[in-house]
């Protein structure tokens, strides 16, 4: 069987559905003249990138701005303003506004000897190009990332100027529009600081590697290893779904998009087996999510993490691995037990890919494996993503129908572009908001704040830290929401004495989880398209799977061995088998099985042993041990005497 004929959703149903629920993928299908004007342009991007990386070393106040021009006038040529002008005609307007992106890019780049001198003492025109700069960054981010960024940095703008009218500790002395407007574009730490830095570096090639991969046909093969690998388990396509969304999240830093790429095949095969619509979605939308948080390939946040924290990237990889694979684990168990519960089988050899054709495609996976080796061989994270792209071009050759032609190429390099955009525009307006921070200081009154605010607890700072990320992540990508709360929330943290890293990956783990968490669950509406079943409820489900991911920051906060923060081996070893039993616990009291169906009681019991070994200390650890062996031993007990012969009399 191929994953082919496995989908429900034709390839223009899939491409509906994620432009639907993520605004970075609805660009316009352009046909004749503006289809190759606009290929050329994503083209000539990737080309750039990969250049300035290997032949040239430009100054970061030219190369950035060369991104930026790309970005803005690309967003507004493939970018519509609303929902009437999603058509194929770009407009005079748009046309206007994307040529204007690049004017005032390129404006850095003939005049840079001239801006670095008159620092601090702008002309009219410069002030104007700035100015003009700002408001097409701003517009650019409404029209790919959304409105809520856009409306935060304008609120950050607002309150630079404002400063003197405002109440409390918020109040500062304010600044003008030319020091606003010199801070946010003519410095390093405004549009065209640290964000936009590593945008124009790190991430726009990890998507390029990522766009390659995808030609090679290597997201279908997941699905095919997936299916060999789990789908004859109990409740195999669930299991099948939780190891493919796992490993396309690699490759994509997109949950909505691996919705739809792994859900078109496996939520279908879920019901077929008898799993509720709602729960075949929430499993595809809970893992898909977590793949953004699953090594190597993680996020585009990951890379600016490494960059904030000042680390390499390896670093935050090799931190974020235990707690990727305890989420994926608790939402494998819960899975499994309800499976169980509805005494679901798996899936019969019929319906499974030969698993000697698929083994035979495993040479597919070694640009993974190649990148993950340039890592740890300390090989900067930019030379890595080049040498994954190359590698993936000379792996495809292997076989025919794999191998890439000059076409495929092109097509690699626009589609690696096209996908980037989304991040250009979400760090360019990012940096907006950085910039604010650094000149007017909220970021620590705000980070005093919500110590004040949480009675200097660090349970209370972790809530209160949580709830903003959430709230953020409804309306923002995760790029840009790890960049609003990391410049807020995260210092706070480390304030009260939390590791850097643990108190970064907080802020990442929550804003990424907002993609399953209602109201504005965009992961969990996308799966809900597909299984035709109720958004609000999948939402609900989701966050029911999803709570080793409610529960590892906490855990890694509390007890940064998890992270493999400042311990040993044997350390992170106990505290992933604790959390893993605990996951069990959990699961087992939230499904409302273990060996066999648990009364309100034993759930009870069960979820509370749980949660005991999950929170570090040799005492709970001790007491969630002892809970857990009870309920394990009565429903063990309960399986056995079900299985029993009835007697008969005579």
């Amino acid at each position: 069987m191929s994953t082919t004929t496995s989908t429900n959703l034709s390839q223009q149903e899939m491409d509906q559905l994620i432009a639907q629920y993520d605004k970075e993928s609805a660009v316009r299908q352009f046909t004749g003249p503006m289809k190759w004007i606009t290929f050329i342009l994503l083209v000539l991007f990737s080309v750039y990138q990969l250049s300035s990386t290997l032949f040239f070393t430009i100054p970061p106040q030219i190369h950035r701005p060369i991104h930026l021009a790309f970005g803005l006038g690309l967003v507004y040529l493939l970018y519509a303003g609303t929902k009437k002008g999603k058509g194929s005609k770009v407009g005079i307007i748009n046309l206007i506004l994307a040529l204007l992106g690049v004017i005032v890019c390129l404006y850095w780049v003939f005049d840079y000897e001239g801006l670095v001198t008159r620092t601090g003492n702008y002309t009219t025109l410069d002030m104007l190009v700035g100015g003009v700069a700002i408001l097409l960054v701003l517009e650019a981010a409404r029209r790919v990332v959304g409105v809520p960024i856009t409306l935060i940095a304008s609120i950050f703008l607002l309150y630079t100027y404002f400063g003197p009218y405002m109440p409390g500790f918020l109040e500062h002395r304010g600044s003008d529009v030319e020091r606003i407007i010199g801070h946010s574009y003519y410095t390093l730490e405004g549009i065209l600081g640290t964000p936009l830095a590593v945008s124009s570096t790190f991430i726009f090639l990890f998507v390029l590697f990522g766009a390659f991969l995808e030609k090679t046909g290597v997201g279908e093969y997941f699905n095919d290893l997936s299916l060999v690998i789990a789908g004859r388990r109990i409740g195999g396509p669930a299991k099948v779904a939780v190891f493919s969304s796992a490993l396309q999240g690699t490759i994509s830093g997109s949950s909505v998009a691996n919705v739809v790429t792994s859900g078109a095949f496996t939520i279908p095969m879920m019901k077929r087996l008898g799993y509720r619509s709602e729960f075949a979605a929430a499993v595809e939308a809970s893992s898909s999510t977590g793949g953004q948080i699953m090594p190597p390939v993680m996020g585009a946040a990951a890379f600016l993490m490494a960059e904030f924290i000042g680390v390499p990237y390896l670093e935050i990889a090799k931190s974020a691995a235990l707690p990727a694979i305890l989420f994926f684990v608790g939402i494998w168990i819960m899975t499994h037990f309800e499976a169980k519960r509805l005494g679901l089988r798996g899936l019969t050899k019929e319906e499974l890919p030969d698993k000697k054709e698929v083994l035979k495609k495993m040479y597919l996976l070694l640009p993974i494996v190649i990148i993950i080796t340039a890592l740890m061989m300390n090989i900067s994270a930019e030379r890595s993503a080049i040498i994954g792209i190359v590698s993936t071009i000379v792996v495809g050759a292997f076989r025919k129908e794999t191998r890439m032609s000059i076409a495929d190429i092109l097509e690699a390099l626009a589609s690696g572009a096209r996908m980037a955009l989304g991040v250009v525009a979400a760090t360019a307006c990012a940096g907006i908001i950085v910039g604010t921070i650094t000149l007017t200081g909220i970021g620590l009154k705000l980070a005093n704040g919500l110590i004040d605010l949480a009675g200097g607890q660090l349970f209370l700072t972790l809530f209160f830290t949580m709830i903003a990320s959430l709230i953020l992540g409804m309306g923002t990508p995760t790029t840009a929401n790890y960049i609003i709360t990391s410049t807020i929330a995260a210092p706070a943290l480390v304030q009260l004495g939390v590791p850097e890293i643990a108190a970064h990956m907080f802020t990442f783990y929550f804003g990424i989880v907002a993609d399953i968490t209602p109201p504005v669950a965009l992961a969990a509406f996308a799966a809900a398209g597909i299984a035709k079943s109720k958004p609000i409820r999948t939402g609900v489900e989701s966050t029911r799977l999803s709570i080793a991911a409610f529960m590892a920051p906490y855990i890694f906060v509390v007890s940064p061995a998890l992270l493999l923060i400042d311990t040993t081996f044997w350390e992170s070893i106990w505290v992933m088998i604790t959390s893993t039993l605990g996951m069990i616990g959990v699961g087992a009291g939230l499904i409302g099985y273990w060996m066999a169906k648990l009364n309100p009681f034993e759930r009870i019991l069960a979820f509370a042993g749980g949660i005991l070994a999950v929170i570090p200390g040799i005492e709970s650890d001790i007491a969630g041990f002892v809970l857990l062996g009870l309920v394990f031993g009565y429903s063990l007990y309960k399986a056995r005497k079900q299985r029993q012969p009835l007697q008969t009399t005579a």
